[in-house]
């Protein structure tokens, strides 16, 4: 029961609560954040919190679509671009970089209006033309697991190291693994291995299921990335909450409950009611490093890019084989020597293909553009079970908040998925039979 003229059934009630809290919870996160990682450029003053809730309350009326749209692959990326977008409101009114932050705050808001209105209401289903049939499905995700085993053998023969979380930006500088064995990692990664098991989870063949996450996990020492080191895990949970919520209340509390439970942590270290060791790490890699980080990343990219070249796009490998460049280096790489602190960390497609490549005042209108093709996706994806879409299409949420848009696609594999979405026999009328 979700159609839109049918008024607030109990979820809808539901759902602006749930939207509320979270975006409070951000904040209070943030605030947190800025006690224990000062040396990121990260701030909190009590003189300016009234203009960061009035800057962030103002955004927050956006949060309304997310009450009336229905479920969709761009639901889930939208909803995890909303929170990135009202993180850097926030983090906008206490930074301490010299640049125009009213432009940059009011392109930030504008950009994920235009992201979010296709990516949230751009649903109708493609035509149809072929699909694969049950055994041909069967054979395809045998042959992904397969594919994946394989690749991650030739990756492991490039490097291979166990180490931990906190060693990670150390030990990836010595990765050289070759172009070609990081593309098809990258789409085993983000796209193939996640549908094989979104399938695997639809057809309960649960040690194919199993087999897919266990190739997911063995990743990591390969690559060397929390992604790797994450997905596994954050497939089966969102496998599970796929189970007990209602699909937009499990997007939103796929986000909300690991930022409380950090809060949590946090505020029992503070009363010295636990080490450390126990608290800060749990709340470093959630709410700094998941949720924090790719905020942060648009006031770095937001200060260098009003100060230097943008790069019209030249980042991206076609073109800057094509085109002169003001930047030999990927922008990651520039980024870190400007700032000297934060790893080579990417960023997001309003830093990304908007602020560094066209500049804030333009950034709009590549948001938009990118939000078109998520709708693409929801497209592809109209006619298969939503828990099915949300399942497949979980690895690449988080790699949309925190890689390039242009890189996503291909790189990692999205315009695969959108394809294998299409072909895919499942139902979502059978799914419902099944119950």
């Amino acid at each position: 029961m979700n159609g839109i003229g049918r008024g607030l059934t109990p979820e809808r009630y539901r759902l602006p609560l749930l939207v509320l809290a979270h975006i409070v919870v951000t904040c209070l996160s943030l605030a947190c954040v800025a006690h224990l990682y000062s040396d990121y450029h990260i701030f909190f003053r009590q003189s300016g919190l009234l203009a960061a809730v009035a800057v962030v309350a103002v955004f927050s009326v956006v949060a309304i679509a997310f009450v009336y749209a229905e479920f969709s692959f761009g639901y889930f990326v939208g909803f995890y671009l909303f929170t990135m977008i009202a993180g850097y409101l926030w983090l906008n009114q206490f930074s301490e970089f010299i640049y125009n932050h009213a432009l940059s705050g009011l392109s930030a808001l504008a950009s994920g209006i235009a992201f979010l209105l296709p990516a949230l209401f751009i649903r109708s289903p493609l035509p149809r033309h072929w699909t694969l049939s049950p055994k041909a499905l069967d054979r395809l995700i045998d042959a992904i697991l397969v594919f994946g085993a394989v690749v991650v053998s030739i990756g492991a023969t490039y490097g291979f190291r166990l180490v931990s979380i906190d060693q990670i930006y150390e030990y990836r500088l010595m990765l050289s693994t070759p172009t070609a064995v990081n593309y098809l990692m990258g789409i085993a990664i983000g796209a193939l291995l996640p549908f094989a098991f979104a399938c695997c989870i639809e057809l309960k063949k649960v040690w194919r299921a199993a087999a897919a996450l266990f190739i997911l996990l063995a990743f990591y020492p390969v690559t060397v990335s929390k992604i790797t080191l994450l997905a596994s895990a954050w497939l089966a949970v969102m496998a599970i909450l796929s189970r007990i919520f209602e699909l937009r209340i499990a997007v939103i509390v796929s986000l909300l409950v690991p930022l409380v439970i950090g809060l949590l942590m946090f505020t029992l270290f503070k009363f010295e009611l636990v080490p450390y060791s126990v608290a800060i790490p749990y709340f470093g890699l959630v709410n700094f490093r998941m949720v924090a980080i790719p905020s942060l990343a648009m006031d770095y990219y937001n200060d260098f890019f009003f100060k230097h070249d943008l790069t019209h796009y030249c980042q991206i490998g076609v073109l800057k084989r094509l085109v002169s460049c003001a930047y030999d280096e990927p922008l990651s790489a520039v980024i870190y020597k400007a700032f000297g602190i934060g790893g080579y960390f990417n960023a997001s497609l309003f830093a990304t293909e908007g602020v560094a490549s066209v500049g804030p005042l333009f950034a709009p209108v590549p948001a938009f553009v990118c939000g078109l093709v998520v709708a693409l996706g929801n497209r592809a994806s109209a006619n298969l079970p939503p828990r099915f879409v949300l399942i497949s299409g979980a690895v690449l949420v988080q790699l949309i908040v925190n890689v390039p848009f242009t890189t996503v696609l291909v790189t990692h594999g999205a315009l695969l998925l959108f394809l294998l979405w299409y072909i895919t026999p499942l139902s979502a009328e059978r799914a419902a039979e099944r119950g």
